[in-house]
């Protein structure tokens, strides 16, 4: 007898998950690599690398995305709380870099396996030459049998090409590769219809088909003074990972072995199933890597064109534009609700599109004293939800 909560929510029921684990992403989190206290926990972040190295032993490849270069570099450093200037964290993330790379490379090589350090800013994925040169370099490592080790560039990022929490970074990366699953390790079991360490009562959610605001509402309130992220952001994550196709999964990364049993059918943790239908490389780009510019508000008729007869989007089912973008911007397509259904890159720019919204190509034609073409060409557009 299924339990199903409000919003379909199955908290009870086992789930199986019916797929096949090639490739995986693994982030592994703040509260996962230190103590309380926010130093290392090098007995921890140790039985980590042997279960993932087991992972490897087992035939699937491996990146993995890591936090910690700063609580490194502060530990290091001798300095007790977390800087709040740019330029002193930046300093802790160099120092720290060097500390946990060389941490992970001791770790991993007592079991043969070779890693190789990967820094990434925003625009490194914003830009397609980049995303593709970031892309290439990450295949080769892992055909070379090495664990590609990521992390942000902090030394070099500041507020404009920062992605702002390593979750985001690690959904990015999923993309990237054409991860078949993405693994975010925390100091939670998974999300919860509440707090667990303020409501006895809260419930762990097993699966969660979309994310809706209901679902988003459940994880506020979940930073903490080390972490840059905290629930919220590690839903943004499954939000970006699972419309590029990529299976996630939430576990608790103080839990012994539970990425192993999770790939062995066990039901452990928050399973965000992934989006239909496989995405091109390209695709895969548009849905998950550039920040949109803008949102282009459009109606229940032109929804119903591109949603399931797989049109471009025309001038003519714009209602609204907002935000302020250039034409080849990425920008959300999004209903009178708010909903966000869609992501593409915009052939107008905001202050064009704005003066042609509404209107047929002959009309919209005449004001750009030109031809009219698509808004956004399907080709250029990615389906996100209904």
């Amino acid at each position: 007898m299924q339990e199903i909560g409000k919003g379909g929510l199955v908290y009870n029921v086992p789930i199986m998950r019916s797929l096949e684990v090639k490739r995986l992403v693994v982030k592994i989190g703040t509260h996962t690599l230190t103590r309380p206290s926010g130093r290392l926990d090098r007995p921890n972040i140790r039985r980590l690398v042997v279960e993932l190295s087991e992972l490897r032993e087992e035939g699937r490849e491996l990146v993995l995305v890591t936090s910690g270069a700063i609580a490194a570099g502060l530990e290091a450093l001798g300095l007790r709380e977390r800087p709040s200037d740019l330029p002193t964290l930046q300093a802790a993330a160099s120092v720290g870099q060097t500390l946990l790379m060389e941490l992970y490379r001791g770790l991993f090589g007592e079991r043969g396996i070779a890693v190789g350090q990967v820094l990434l800013t925003q625009y490194d994925v914003t830009r397609r030459q980049h995303y593709l040169n970031a892309r290439h370099t990450m295949e080769r490592l892992l055909e070379l049998k090495a664990v590609p080790v990521v992390n942000e560039n902090d030394t070099v990022a500041v507020e404009e090409i920062r992605f702002g929490d390593n979750d985001r970074l690690a959904a990015l990366v999923a993309g990237l590769v054409e991860a078949d699953l993405l693994v975010m390790l925390t100091d939670t079991d998974g999300l919860y219809t509440a707090d667990p360490r303020l409501d006895r009562k809260a419930r762990l959610i097993k699966r969660v088909e979309e994310i809706t605001p209901e679902i988003e509402s459940l994880a506020e309130g979940t930073r903490s003074r080390y972490a840059t992220g905290g629930m919220s952001s590690k839903l943004e994550a499954a939000r970006i990972a699972t419309w590029s196709g990529t299976a996630t999964l939430i576990l608790n990364g103080r839990r012994k072995r539970l990425i192993g049993k999770a790939l062995e059918g066990a039901e452990v943790g928050t399973y965000f199933p992934p989006r239909r239908g496989k995405l091109g490389g390209r695709k895969r780009w548009i849905a998950c890597g550039p920040r949109p510019a803008g949102r282009v508000v459009i109606d229940e008729g032109a929804a119903g064109a591109i949603l399931h007869r797989g049109k471009s989007l025309l001038p003519a089912g714009v209602v609204e534009v907002q935000g302020e973008f250039e034409a080849g911007d990425m920008v959300e397509v999004v209903g009178k609700d708010g909903r966000v259904m869609a992501r593409g890159l915009v052939a107008y720019s905001s202050e064009e599109l704005a003066a042609i919204r509404g209107m047929h190509s002959r009309d919209a034609a005449r004001i750009l004293g030109g031809s009219c073409r698509e808004a956004i060409h399907r080709d250029c557009l990615v389906i996100l939800g209904s």
